[in-house]
């Protein structure tokens, strides 16, 4: 940990204040908090979590790069499917979290160029300080599409469209799980001089289903993402006729749980380095957890939603065409030649390319054909 950069005044008072919040909370609390509330305060306290504060958080000068970020090559191939769902029910297009607005910006010049225009683009932002971002990055790559974009703070109702969450699913409070001697026991957080773990019996298993009944050994550390699960509900709550397409880093529940993967998937994102710690420098870091399909899977189906399809980031980069986007580009330029350092940072199986799942899902709309992205390799029969 002490090789990770030290921050400036500015950011390390910030994290102090943050910090003092979370303390606060946890006496109120009778001297435990679970973890889902402590990553709820960090990410997202008004004004000084990770995502509401103003530290800049993505891209090279941040704290991580986002596959949007990297390269147009990625919002060109979403497009597509993205466009054969707002064919088939004429709607708009809700983006969650929509980080700099550089997949906003990309996707809406290409439904431009396919002649898919939605009439509206929305954006589901908490942070006042990201939409403002967004805002400048739209301005920038499509002024003349900036009077389509509108920026919500709660999901909008009867949304008739595509819903687009990449990299949403991870960043969403996880309740932290240990193995021990006479069951499952939550992890939660208590203050020694410092934030600390403390695990306690796990009162209520609802959510867990993917662990019920796994033999993994005492000690053994993990995570369930119960928010994740139950956003998939909210968005059929509001979402009558569309799709939704989820980028995001995981894997189905037989790898999630393997036995060999004792210390869980929770990490942490601090200026291009990643780190175990979520109580170094709250507020300043990221804080995530790798995503378990098998589990989404069944909280949208028991939502209402029917499952399109299921994965890897590189299938369903070449199903949804990034070749014939490379292929429009001239093969001696710059742009080319970044444009295929970022494809294989993507498509790589070292890389991107594996590790990121796509999974998406329809409800109240029948497409005329397979949706595009997940014709070559779809994994579904895995979830």
């Amino acid at each position: 940990m002490n090789q990770l950069p030290a921050p400036d005044a500015d950011q390390l008072a910030a994290s102090q204040a943050l910090t003092e919040l979370i303390r606060n909370e946890i006496g109120r609390a009778g001297g435990w908090l679970s973890f889902a509330d402590y990553m709820r305060l960090a990410l997202y306290a008004p004004g000084l979590g990770y995502y509401s504060g103003g530290s800049r958080k993505f891209g090279e000068a941040g704290d991580f790069v986002t596959a949007p970020e990297l390269s147009p090559l990625f919002a060109q191939s979403l497009a597509r499917p993205v466009a054969q769902v707002l064919s088939a029910v004429s709607g708009a297009v809700l983006e969650v979290g929509a980080g700099t607005g550089k997949l906003a910006a990309d996707l809406l010049a290409a439904l431009r160029h396919m002649n898919a225009l939605p009439e509206h683009y929305y954006i589901l932002e908490l942070s006042a300080e990201l939409a403002e971002r967004q805002r400048a990055t739209l301005a920038v790559v499509v002024p003349d599409l900036l009077d389509r974009v509108y920026w919500l703070t709660t999901l909008p109702k009867d949304f008739i469209g595509c819903v687009i969450g990449n990299e949403v699913l991870d960043a969403m409070p996880c309740v932290a799980l240990e193995r021990g001697e006479g069951g499952w026991l939550q992890r939660g957080v208590v203050w020694r001089d410092g934030f600390d773990w403390e695990a306690r019996p796990l009162n209520d298993s609802a959510g867990c289903e993917s662990l019920m009944g796994l033999s993994l050994p005492v000690g053994y550390q993990t995570e369930v993402q119960h928010e994740a699960q139950a956003f998939m509900a909210s968005l059929a709550a509001v979402v009558s006729r569309g799709a939704v397409i989820l980028p995001d880093y995981g894997f189905v529940a037989g790898e999630y749980y393997h036995p060999q993967r004792h210390m869980g998937t929770l990490i942490c994102h601090y200026r291009h380095h990643s780190h175990d710690d979520p109580f170094h420098l709250p507020g300043l870091e990221d804080i995530t957890t790798h995503v378990d399909f098998s589990a989404i899977y069944r909280a949208a189906t028991q939502a209402g939603w029917q499952l399109e399809g299921f994965t890897s980031q590189a299938s369903f980069l070449l199903d949804a065409g990034v070749l014939d986007a490379l292929a429009s580009l001239e093969a001696s330029s710059a742009a080319y030649l970044k444009a295929t350092t970022a494809l294989n940072k993507l498509m790589s199986p070292a890389e991107m390319g594996e590790l990121f799942k796509v999974i998406a899902f329809s409800k109240g709309m029948v497409l005329p054909e397979m949706m595009e992205g997940f014709r070559r390799d779809d994994r579904s029969g895995g979830l």
